[in-house]
C-alpha cells in the first residue's frame, strides 16, 4: 500500500513535458514509439478518450491502480473529481466483462449517477436499486443505495454472480451515527474477488482508514489529493465591502490547497487580512463604547445598520445583487433553517430583486412545465407551485429536504444549466449532490445539531464551501462568510485552514446484523468477522487518547465535588438515594405498565364531576378540577356498544389551576388517580367564560393549593405500596441535606457529577478491555435474541429468519410485533399507522406540540401494544446493557406520524392531510416512503397464515399514489 501526494512528477500526465520527435535521437523515438503502443493498449488510454479535458494525477494514479488490480481509498476535496475513478472502475468492469456496482448514500444521489452513466453507456448496461425504484437490476452496471447492497449480500442474491468491482462514493458516511454501520458490513462481507472503489473526502487519517481496507480486503493504494483544481479564496463580506479573509501569500497557499512552508494548515491571527484584524477590533471598540454610554444615561437608542464607515450584516437581497455586480453568481447560500431558506427568497421577490432576462425565464417556464405536467392541478395549489415558478423565473430558489423531490430536482437542473443563479440551502444539499457554484456564501457559522446550537465543525465548512468553483467553468471559486456580530477572523481562519477530520467509526452490531451473520457464519466465526470491523482496527489504537479523556474528566469531577458540597451533611449520599428512588420508580414503572393502565382507567370511571385530582404527567399535569368523567356511553344490555370508545378509555374533562378546560386522555394518567377533595361547580358555570373559568380554578387553589405536590402524588404513583420505596423516601426525608436552602442547585451539579462520573467509568471500562470491544456487544446481542427465541446456540429459529428480513432501527420491535400478532386484523391504513412509528422521528426531540392525534378503534390499541412491547425491549436492553448510546437498543416508537399515514392510506386528499399535519410536502414524502419500504419488509417477514402479509400489500397500494407515486426521489 502507498500513497501519493498529488503534486507528484510521477503521477502527473507528461503530455505537454514531452520533447518533440524532431528533438529525439532515432533510439529515443523508438523507445517513445514503444511506450506510447504499450500505453494504448490499456483500458486507462481509452478511458481517458472519453472526456474533453485531461485527467489530473491523483486520478491516473487511481485508475492505473486499478487496472493492475489493486483496490484504492481516494480522499480528495469537494469538487475535485474523485467521482471519475469510480466511473474507470464501471469502464473496467464493461471491458472485462463483469459487474459493476455503484454505491451512494442517498437515493437523490444514486438517482443522479443512474441518469450520468445511462447517458454515457445507454439504458440497456445501467440499472437502479434504490428501494423505491427497481430499473434494468440485472445490467451489468447497477446504482444502488448501500443499503440495498448490504441486504443484497445478506440474502445471498443471484444478482451478486459476476460482480468484479464495487464503488463506495462518500465512503466517509461509515462515521454516520445511524447509518454508518452499513458501510462496514459491506466492507466486510463483500467476496474477496471484488475490487473495492472507496471514494472520500479527505480525512486526516486516511492512512489509517487504508490500513484497515488493507487488512479485510487485500492490497489497497492510498491516494491522498488536497489540491483543489478550481482554487477557493475566503472572503468576509461586511457592509458593502468584500474583504479577504488572509494575507495575498496565505491566501494563494489556501486557495489551492498547498501545504504552508513548515507544514501548518492551521491559521491564525498572523494569517488574518489585517485590514479585518482592524475592523473587528474597532466594532468590539464600539460596542464596548456604546455600552458605556447606555450605562451613563440609563436608556439605550438601537443604532441603524449600514450606518457608513461601520460593519455591518448585508440582507440576503443585498448580498446576491453584491456578487451579481462582482461577476461572482450562481452561488449558494447556506442557512441551517428550511424556514430560513423559504423567507430568503421572499427576501429577494420584495426587494424586487430579477436575475434572469425574459429569453431565460421562458426557459425556465418551459422546463418546469414539462417536469411537474404530472402533478395534478389541484396539488400544485396545495404544494405553492406559482410562488415557487414565481421565484425560479426571477432565478432565485430555495432547497432543502421539506420540499417537494420533484421541485428540488428542478431547482437542481435549473441551476446547473445557469438558469437559477442564487439558491438558498440547508446542509443536506452539501451530500453528494452534484451542484457546484462560482460562490458559496455561509450566513453564520453556528448551526443546531439535533440537541444544540453548535459551532460549524472544520469538517462541515469544508464540504459546504468545497461547492464553489466549478471545473472546467471557472477560473476560481469564492467562499464568502458575512459579517456578524463579534465575528472572530482569526477562529474563521482557523476554521478555513483546517482541511481535513478524522474519520471515526460507529459500527455496533445491530438485532438484524447478529441473525443474519449467525445464520451464514455461526457464532463463532461471526465474532471473528465482528473482529476485523474499522471500530474495533480503531478501538485496538485509541488507549493513549482514552487515558487522557479520563485524565480530564477526573479533573472535571474534582470541581464537581466542591459544587456540591453542602454545609448541612454529605450531598453525595443524598444524591445517590435520590438516584436510587429514581431508578426505582422507573423500575416498577417498566414492570408494571400495563397492570397500571389498568388501574388508571378503573380509578378514572370512579371520578365524579367536582372531584379534585392531580394529572401526573403531561402538559396539563398539576391540580385539576374535573367537570365531567368522559366515561364511555354503555349500551343497553350493560356493556359498552362502541369498541371504539372502550378502547379509548375515560377521557374526562378538568378545569386546570391554570383556568385551562382541556379533555384529558389515558396517556396523562400512566397511574391511578384519586379524587383528593371536592369543589362544588356552581350551576352557573360556563367554561367558555374566562370569568367563570376564573372564579372557578381560584376556588380549586383555595381548597387544594396548600397540598404538597408530594403528597399529591403520595399513593398514586408508581410504587406506592413498595417498601423499598417507602424506605427511600424516608431516608430522604430524613438526610440533613433535604432541609438545604440550596438543594435543587446542589442537585443539578450532582446530576452532572453523576453524568460525568458514568462517561468516566465507561472509558476506564474500555481501556481495561479494549479488545474484543465489537464482539462482547454482539455476545450481548446473541445473549438477549437467545432469550426471546431467535437464536438457539449457532441456530436461528423460525423467528430469528423473521428478524433477518427485517432491517431499520427498530428491526427488534417490528419483529416482537408479528410474532405477538399485534398487527392481526388491521385494516391497511390502520397497519400504515402502525408501521408509521417504526421509522418516524420527530425532528426536535424536545417536541413539545402535545399529545399526538391517535386513529381510533384498533389501530389505537395496537399502537399502545406496540409502546407496551418497547418497554418490555427497554427493560431486556437495560438487563443485557444495551442501549441506543451504543446504537443497538431500540428507541422508543414515536406516534407523530401515525394519523398523517392513516388518513393517507384511507385515501384522503392531500390538502386535507397536509393541512392537518402541519408539514412541508417533502417531509411527508420522505417519510412516507420510508414507511412503503417498512410495510414492504413487514409483507416479506409475516407469517403466511396471517391476514398481515396482504394487509400490508394493500396499504402500500394504497399509499402509492398522488405525490408519492409521481415523486421519483426518496
Amino acid at each position: 500500500m502507498t500513497s501519493a501526494a498529488p503534486d507528484d512528477p510521477a503521477a502527473a500526465p507528461l503530455d505537454d513535458e514531452e520533447p518533440s520527435p524532431e528533438d529525439l535521437s532515432p533510439a529515443e523515438r523508438y523507445a517513445a514509439s514503444r511506450r506510447l503502443a504499450k500505453e494504448q493498449a490499456t483500458a486507462l488510454f481509452a478511458f481517458r478518450e472519453l472526456y474533453d479535458f485531461p485527467l489530473d494525477g491523483f486520478q491516473i494514479e487511481a485508475c492505473a491502480a486499478l487496472e493492475a488490480g489493486s483496490g484504492v481509498l481516494v480522499a480528495a476535496p469537494t469538487g475535485s473529481g474523485k467521482t471519475i475513478v469510480g466511473e474507470f472502475a464501471v469502464h473496467l468492469a464493461l471491458t472485462e466483462g463483469r459487474k459493476c456496482f455503484y454505491t451512494t448514500p442517498i437515493k437523490a444521489l444514486s438517482n443522479q449517477k443512474f441518469a450520468d452513466l445511462v447517458k454515457r453507456y445507454g439504458a440497456d448496461k445501467v440499472g437502479l436499486l434504490t428501494g423505491d425504484n427497481t430499473v434494468n437490476s440485472e445490467a451489468p452496471v447497477v446504482v444502488m443505495t448501500t443499503e440495498v447492497l448490504r441486504n443484497m449480500l445478506y440474502a445471498g442474491s443471484q444478482t451478486l454472480n459476476g460482480l468484479g468491482y464495487v464503488v463506495m462514493d462518500e465512503v466517509h458516511y461509515l462515521a454516520d451515527r445511524f447509518r454508518g454501520a452499513v458501510w462496514e458490513e459491506v466492507i466486510i462481507h463483500l467476496p474477496e474477488s471484488v475490487t473495492l472503489v472507496s471514494l472520500s473526502a479527505t480525512v486526516s487519517n486516511a492512512e489509517e482508514f487504508g490500513d484497515w481496507l488493507d487488512t479485510v480486503r487485500g492490497g489497497t493504494k492510498v491516494i491522498v489529493s488536497e489540491h483543489r483544481p478550481v482554487p477557493l479564496w475566503q472572503h468576509v463580506l461586511a457592509g458593502h465591502k468584500m474583504y479577504d479573509l488572509f494575507t495575498t501569500r496565505v491566501a494563494e497557499e489556501r486557495a489551492s490547497g498547498r501545504k504552508r512552508e513548515g507544514g501548518g494548515q492551521r491559521g491564525g491571527e498572523a494569517d488574518v487580512n489585517p485590514e479585518l484584524v482592524r475592523l473587528a477590533r474597532s466594532e468590539q471598540d464600539r460596542r464596548g463604547a456604546g455600552r458605556d454610554r447606555f450605562e451613563k444615561r440609563g436608556r439605550g437608542r438601537s443604532m441603524p445598520t449600514g450606518r457608513p464607515g461601520r460593519a455591518y450584516t448585508p440582507s440576503r437581497a443585498e448580498v446576491i445583487g453584491r456578487l451579481d455586480d462582482e461577476g461572482l453568481l450562481p452561488a449558494i447560500t447556506f442557512i441551517f433553517s428550511r424556514a430560513g431558506c423559504e423567507a430568503a427568497v421572499q427576501q429577494c421577490l420584495h426587494s424586487g430583486l430579477r436575475l434572469n432576462n425574459d429569453k431565460e425565464r421562458a426557459q425556465v417556464r418551459a422546463l418546469v412545465e414539462s417536469r411537474t405536467a404530472s402533478i395534478p392541478d389541484e396539488d400544485l395549489h396545495v404544494l405553492g407551485y406559482y410562488e415557487w415558478v414565481d421565484a425560479l423565473e426571477r432565478g432565485v430558489a430555495a432547497h432543502h429536504a421539506g420540499m417537494l423531490p420533484t421541485f428540488k430536482e428542478v431547482v437542481e437542473e435549473l441551476f446547473l444549466r445557469g438558469l437559477v443563479k442564487a439558491v438558498f440551502a440547508t446542509e443536506t444539499l452539501a451530500l453528494g449532490i452534484n451542484m457546484p457554484a462560482r460562490s458559496v456564501v455561509m450566513e453564520k457559522l453556528v448551526k443546531w445539531n439535533g440537541e444544540t446550537h453548535a459551532d460549524v465543525t472544520p469538517g462541515e465548512y469544508t464540504q459546504l464551501t468545497g461547492r464553489a468553483g466549478r471545473r472546467g467553468i471557472d477560473v476560481e471559486g469564492h467562499a464568502v462568510v458575512l459579517w456578524q456580530p463579534n465575528l472572530d477572523p482569526a477562529a474563521l481562519a482557523g476554521l478555513a485552514g483546517t482541511r481535513t477530520y478524522p474519520l471515526r467509526s460507529s459500527f455496533k452490531p445491530s438485532y438484524n446484523m447478529a441473525v443474519n451473520l449467525v445464520q451464514q457464519f455461526g457464532r463463532h466465526k461471526s465474532r471473528e468477522l465482528l473482529e476485523t470491523s474499522f471500530a474495533q482496527f480503531q478501538a485496538d489504537r485509541s488507549v493513549v487518547g482514552i487515558a487522557r479523556q479520563v485524565q480530564r474528566n477526573e479533573e472535571g469531577l474534582e470541581g464537581y465535588r466542591e459544587a456540591i458540597s453542602c454545609h448541612l451533611g454529605d450531598f453525595e449520599e443524598y444524591s445517590g438515594l435520590r438516584r436510587a428512588l429514581k431508578d426505582r420508580e422507573n423500575q416498577l414503572a417498566r414492570e408494571g405498565a400495563n397492570q397500571r393502565r389498568a388501574s388508571a382507567a378503573d380509578s378514572l370511571e370512579k371520578l365524579k364531576p367536582g372531584d379534585v385530582i392531580h394529572v401526573p404527567t403531561g402538559r396539563f399535569a398539576g391540580l385539576a378540577l374535573v367537570l365531567d368523567p368522559g366515561i364511555p356511553a354503555v349500551g343497553r344490555h350493560g356493556s359498552r356498544h362502541d369498541r371504539q370508545d372502550h378502547s379509548e378509555g375515560p377521557r374526562p374533562v378538568v378545569l386546570t389551576a391554570e383556568r385551562q378546560v382541556k379533555r384529558l386522555a389515558m396517556i396523562d394518567f400512566p397511574v391511578p388517580v384519586a379524587a383528593i377533595e371536592r369543589v362544588r361547580i356552581p350551576r352557573s358555570f360556563n367554561p367558555r367564560s374566562p370569568q367563570s373559568r376564573r372564579d372557578l380554578a381560584s376556588a380549586l387553589r383555595s381548597k387544594a393549593g396548600h397540598i404538597e405536590p408530594e403528597r399529591l402524588r403520595r399513593g398514586r404513583a408508581a410504587g406506592a405500596d413498595d417498601p423499598e420505596i417507602t424506605r427511600l423516601r424516608a431516608a430522604l426525608r430524613q438526610h440533613p441535606c433535604h432541609g438545604c436552602d440550596e438543594r435543587e442547585d446542589h442537585a443539578r451539579w450532582a446530576e452532572r457529577y453523576e453524568r460525568l462520573h458514568r462517561d468516566t467509568q465507561q472509558l476506564e471500562r474500555r481501556m481495561q478491555s479494549r479488545t474484543h470491544t465489537i464482539a462482547r456487544t454482539f455476545d450481548r446481542v446473541c445473549a438477549l435474541l437467545t432469550d426471546l427465541g431467535y437464536l438457539r446456540a449457532d441456530t436461528v429459529t423460525d423467528d430469528g429468519r423473521r428478524l433477518a428480513r427485517l432491517y431499520g432501527e427498530l428491526d427488534l420491535l417490528a419483529s416482537e410485533c408479528l410474532r405477538e400478532e399485534v398487527w392481526e386484523g388491521l385494516t391497511p391504513a390502520e397497519l400504515a399507522a402502525c408501521a408509521s412509528a417504526l421509522v418516524y422521528e420527530s425532528r426536535r426531540a424536545d417536541d413539545e406540540s402535545g399529545t399526538p392525534k391517535l386513529p381510533d378503534g384498533a389501530a389505537r390499541e395496537a399502537l399502545g401494544e406496540m409502546v407496551r412491547l418497547w418497554g418490555h425491549l427497554d427493560a431486556l436492553e437495560e438487563q443485557h446493557k444495551l442501549s441506543t448510546e451504543d446504537n443497538v437498543g431500540q428507541r422508543e416508537p414515536d406516534l407523530g406520524f401515525a394519523w398523517t399515514a392513516y388518513r393517507w392510506a384511507s385515501g384522503n386528499a392531500l390538502d386535507a392531510v397536509l393541512r392537518e399535519a402541519d408539514m412541508p410536502a417533502g417531509d411527508f414524502v420522505r417519510w412516507t416512503r420510508q414507511l412503503i419500504d417498512v410495510l414492504g419488509q413487514i409483507a416479506n417477514a409475516a407469517p403466511e397464515g396471517g391476514t398481515v402479509r396482504a394487509t400490508a400489500r394493500k396499504a402500500v397500494d394504497g399509499i402509492r399514489r398522488g405525490i408519492i407515486a409521481y415523486s421519483s426521489v426518496g
